[in-house]
Order: structure tokens, then sequence, then C-alpha cells
């Protein structure tokens, strides 16, 4: 009988802080069971931001650049979408495949597996011209997935031209049809989100510097979706039952969807897969204050800047509110434009603004009593895992359709409806007094149950080993070449 051959998986995240972390918590959970050793490879203007990033803190994981030819000046920021995803299409296959073609491996290490982020769908084509199977992994929930895996079927049904725009129906012109229709109507997502037709993640603008237009938008989402329709399997950053019937997925035939979230949600890399360095003396600051009293704010580290009358009306409602609050806000003229003059000094004794945060220990620091967030899915599962209140205030892509789950599914938050003073105000106040706050605060714990609960982390780690059982056994039906 033939030795058994250590597995070397390869992990290939989108190049975006939100997708590269929970890819590296990936890899990690797969290391530590021993007989696996994974690289993380991303774009070189990545791996030059995360120079952090400790070989050790990963056990077994090992973190390496792929040459990119994009731009960038090595700032704070990287560079913009645009730029990325042509560098995706038209550079970073070839210089991927001659990484895994040299003896068919990264270095010494004979390659098992690619797990692919399906936002950086360029590689699951690589992976077939190596002869390698490949495994699709979605950084969000399997409900943001079937808004995306629907696209043919609107098409088809003649919801969307195949530019992604909605066409009028019954009869109705064009210019007056309702975007505004309920996506429960067309049976993607459950009713009860009350989610609207424009609410698709390819019709919200995208985030970053350079934002792609909503037609470029929804080509990468229609391309996204056929190369992952042959994939044997798919690992989901979510738990099971995510609420009503989201789980209602029909994947194409032979295809397996895996729920992996629970556990992702690891200390151990927290310090390590983050671009940017974290101000830490926001934590002596927190220190001082009372019990549940401070407001974090933070708007994520992709969402595009949301203009400088947004950040004047956040600015004073926050002065307005009376309270502790600390605030990431990037340190750019994009973002800090609409502050008040002489803001920072005017709320010096009780707001703290900075330009980034380890939000982990921010979110677990007991001074801490609610979090006004745009809504990406690794903010809100943090936010959970700690049972921090959440006020809602979504930007662009998925955060629409996650903002939904946490107030209308979940109730575990409330909406901000809008930038202005008195809502910032408004909002706060109900999140953070009375009878309202108190049950925000049970409904948080109650899901933070559904989600690291002992029966989310037995489901994801059942599906974890599914995925390494079906490594093991193409390696074994292969002689492991």
């Amino acid at each position: 009988m033939a030795a058994e051959v250590a597995q070397h998986i390869v992990f290939v995240p989108f190049a975006a802080q939100g997708h590269v972390a929970p890819m590296l918590h990936l890899a990690h959970a797969v290391a530590v069971r021993g007989d696996v050793s994974a690289t993380v490879a991303v774009p070189d203007f990545i791996h030059r931001r995360m120079s952090q990033y400790s070989g050790e803190a990963g056990a077994g994981v090992a973190l390496v650049p792929i040459p990119s030819s994009v731009p960038d000046d090595g700032g704070d920021e990287p560079p913009g979408p645009a730029s990325i995803v042509h560098s995706m299409e038209h550079h970073m296959p070839a210089q991927l495949e001659g990484m895994l073609t040299t003896q068919r491996g990264i270095g010494a290490l004979r390659v098992s597996c690619l797990v692919v982020d399906l936002l950086a769908s360029w590689a699951i084509p690589v992976a077939a011209r190596c002869g390698l199977p490949v495994v699709g992994f979605w950084v969000g929930m399997l409900a943001t997935y079937r808004t995306v895996a629907v696209i043919p079927e609107l098409i088809g049904k003649g919801f969307i031209s195949e530019s992604g725009i909605l066409l009028p129906r019954d009869g109705i012109d064009e210019d007056h049809f309702d975007k505004h229709q309920d996506i429960g109507d067309v049976n993607i997502l459950p009713a009860k989100l009350k989610l609207r037709m424009k609410d698709f993640p390819w019709l919200v603008g995208g985030g970053g510097g350079g934002a792609l237009s909503q037609k470029s938008r929804f080509a990468f989402w229609l391309q996204t979706v056929d190369r992952a329709k042959n994939l044997r399997s798919i690992l989901v950053n979510s738990f099971r039952d995510e609420g009503g019937d989201s789980d209602r997925y029909d994947p194409p035939e032979g295809q397996q969807i895996l729920h992996v979230g629970p556990v992702l949600l690891s200390d151990d890399l927290k310090k390590t897969t983050t671009m940017w360095l974290a101000d830490e003396t926001c934590m002596g600051w927190l220190d001082k204050q009372s019990p549940e009293s401070v407001i974090y704010v933070s708007f994520g580290s992709w969402a595009a800047p949301i203009g400088p009358d947004k950040i004047t009306g956040f600015a004073r409602g926050l002065e307005a509110s009376g309270r502790p609050f600390l605030w990431v806000l990037k340190n750019h003229p994009s973002w800090r434009a609409g502050l008040p003059d002489r803001y920072t000094e005017k709320v010096d004794s009780r707001g703290k603004i900075i330009s980034w945060a380890p939000q982990d220990d921010v979110l677990q620091h007991v001074a801490v009593g609610c979090y006004i967030m745009h809504c990406g899915w690794n903010s809100m599962l943090e936010a959970v895992r700690y049972g921090v209140r959440m006020i809602c205030y979504p930007i662009s892509a998925d955060h629409f359709i996650n903002c939904a789950y946490i107030i209308n599914m979940w109730e575990a938050g409330i909406a901000l409806v809008s930038s202005d003073q008195s809502d910032v105000k408004d909002c706060i106040e109900r999140v953070m007094e009375g009878e309202e706050g108190s049950r925000l605060k049970g409904k948080v714990n109650e899901l933070r149950e559904k989600i690291m609960g002992g029966d989310a982390v037995r489901v994801a780690k059942m599906s974890l080993d599914l995925f390494m059982e079906g490594i093991k056994n193409h390696d074994t039906e292969t002689g492991g070449k």
C-alpha cells in the first residue's frame, strides 16, 4: 500500500481585506489538522501591506505574492477595483499558473487542490489547466450567493436583460418600472426581508476608488456564476439555517454547499490578517470609559467614501448624542473632508477618531455599547460574536442584503435611514436606552448562539471534514499525481 501523501492546499482570495482575512482563517482551520499545509496566494500589492503576517501565527500557513502588474504607490489605500479586475483576468492567471506548474507545486510542495474565492474566479480555469481539483469559497451568506447564482434564471424569465438592467413587465413602460418591487415576489429570498429589486448586488455601487460601472459589475457576476457552476463543492462562510427559507437553494447537480463559518471565528489570526496598522491607543481610551457606554463607528475597509455631507451629519449626530464615541475614519480627504472645523478639538473630551482600529479587540471591550456599521458580513459576525447591538447603515455590494437579515429576519439591529444629525442621534438613543435597547441585546445573544453554539460548530466541522475527505479521495483516485 502506498504511503499517504501529505496534503498541500493553495488558497486564492479576492484582493480585498474582507476576503483575505476569512481565507486566511479558512487556511488556518485546515492546517491545524496536522496532515495539511497551506499557502495563501495574494496579489503583490496585498502582500506588501501584510508584511506583519507571521507564518508561526498561521500554524503551517504561508503567504506568498502573485505578481499583478498593477500600479501601486504603496500608500494606505490599495489600487482601485477596475485595475484589480483587469489584472485578475489578463495578468495574474499566467503568473499563478507558472507558480503551480513549477514541478506542479509551490516551492517543493506538491499541490493537492486550489480553494478559490468565487470573486477571484479567474483562478478556476487556471486550476483546470494545471489538472488540479478546485473548490469554491463564498465569503458571505448563502443568501447573497443565491442572488448572484440566480442571474441566468432571471435573464431567462425576462426579469433582467443580458446586461443586468431590470426589465419592465406586463406592458409597463421601462421609465416607470418599479425598482422597489420586493425580491420576495420573484421567490429569490424570503419576503420577510422586505428587500427590493434594486438591492441586487450588481445594481448597488461597488466599493473603493475607481468603482466599476453597473454594466461591468454585472458582467463580473455573470462570469463568476458561469465559472462556479461546475465546481463540486462551495465552502460558505456562514451557518446553516440563515432564516426563513434562506437555505432553499438548489445547486447544480453534483455540487455540495458546505457551511464552515462557525469554525473560522478564530482568535489565532486576528492580529495578522489586516492590511493596515491599527491605532492601539484606542484600547487605553476605552479602558477609561464606563461599561456599554461607547458608540463604535466604522464603515469597513472596502466601502467607497460616503461623501462630505454624510460625514458632517454623522459628526453632528455623534456630538449631539452626548455619549462617548470611537470613530474609525480613514485619514484621507475623501473621508475626512466633511468633518466640521475644529471638530476633533471640540469633541476631544469624549470622542476619539482614528484611522484604523483593532476591531476584534474593540468589539469585545466591555465599554462598547453599540456599533454603527456598514453591514459587511465579517463585521456583522464580529459584532454578534461579542454581543454588540447594531445600527445598520449599508453602503454597497451585499450590505443591503446583510442589513435586511439583521433587521427583519434576526431583529438584532435597527436601520439608520439617513446620516442626518437627528436620525443619527435618535438611533443611538433607541439602541442605548430603555426597552428597545434591552430587546436588541437579547436578540443579538440569541443570534450568537445560533452562529456559535454547539450545533452550528458541529455542522461546520462536519463540512470541513467532507471537504478534506473529498481532496483525499481525489488524491487516492489519481495516485497522488
